[in-house]
């Protein structure tokens, strides 16, 4: 090898693409301009993922059409940035679009009910699985959750009329806090502000759309100030808790929650 190949064989090495730790939002991917300058262009539609795709990784947008992947409709969004239709799209739920029934105002008032305990039942199948995998919880998540999993006034899992919810929700109101308090840190990362944006609250609320047509009135409703944020005050409020104390949780243990509400669709 003569010292020119020697030496743009150490510059390939030492020159790591700018690229690699260049970080873009959800529709735009790491382009270098002239300059070999990194930046975030909007990605193509057509760049995205489509060939052995399910039914499961289909999502629907706020503008009622369904997209192929997640990658898909944050793709076009990027492109109708700037203007109307743009600033409307989000994605609205996971999988294809349907017909989702209007919530009565009496499914309405149950809703915190059932939430509430779907909630208690998510983390305390978090906490078994640490049992298996350690590390989905800190030492200190863990001593918190076990106080509710040893429990003997918990309500056990199971389908349970709202009449014995709201009486349990009276009698065992500390075993509902936590809970509650979790789910909030656990959407409130980006950043941590103790406020849900409409992006934060979207992992919880598309995975919860296709089973409970309630979900998206439930949080608009949560909204009291219409500012379309969601503070931890009123979080606290639309869950019925009396107070607003942010209890901080790894994130890892989010993205295993978002899986067990994909495979418990039944659980509420």
């Amino acid at each position: 090898m003569n010292p020119v190949q020697i030496w743009a064989s150490v510059s390939f090495v030492l020159d790591p693409d700018p690229c690699e730790n260049f970080p873009c939002k959800s529709g735009r991917k790491c382009k270098l301009n002239e300059e070999m300058e990194p930046s975030c262009l909007c990605q193509e539609p057509a760049q995205c993922p489509s060939e052995n795709l399910t039914e499961l990784e289909h999502v629907c947008g706020t503008d009622n059409q369904t997209y192929q992947t997640s990658c898909h409709l944050f793709a076009t969004k990027c492109h109708l940035e700037g203007t109307k239709k743009g600033h409307r799209l989000h994605l609205d739920y996971s999988g294809p679009c349907k017909f989702i029934p209007p919530c009565l105002n009496t499914e309405l008032q149950q809703f915190p009910l059932r939430m509430r305990d779907w909630l208690k039942n998510i983390l305390l199948q978090l906490y078994e699985h640490d049992s298996v995998t350690p590390g989905l919880l800190t030492a200190k998540q863990r001593a918190r959750v076990q106080k509710l999993h040893d429990s003997e006034r918990r309500l056990h899992v199971g389908s349970h009329a709202v009449e014995l919810l709201a009486l349990d929700f009276e009698k065992n109101y500390n075993l509902y806090i936590y809970p509650v308090h979790w789910q909030f840190a656990q959407l409130d990362q980006h950043p941590t502000d103790r406020v849900l944006t409409h992006s934060e609250l979207a992992p919880l609320r598309a995975s919860l759309v296709p089973m409970e047509h309630c979900t998206s009135v439930f949080f608009r409703r949560c909204d009291t100030d219409r500012d379309r944020l969601l503070s931890l005050r009123e979080w606290c409020q639309c869950f019925g808790l009396k107070t607003a104390k942010q209890h901080k949780m790894a994130p890892s243990g989010f993205y295993f929650l978002i899986f067990l509400v994909i495979n418990t669709q039944t659980a509420m």
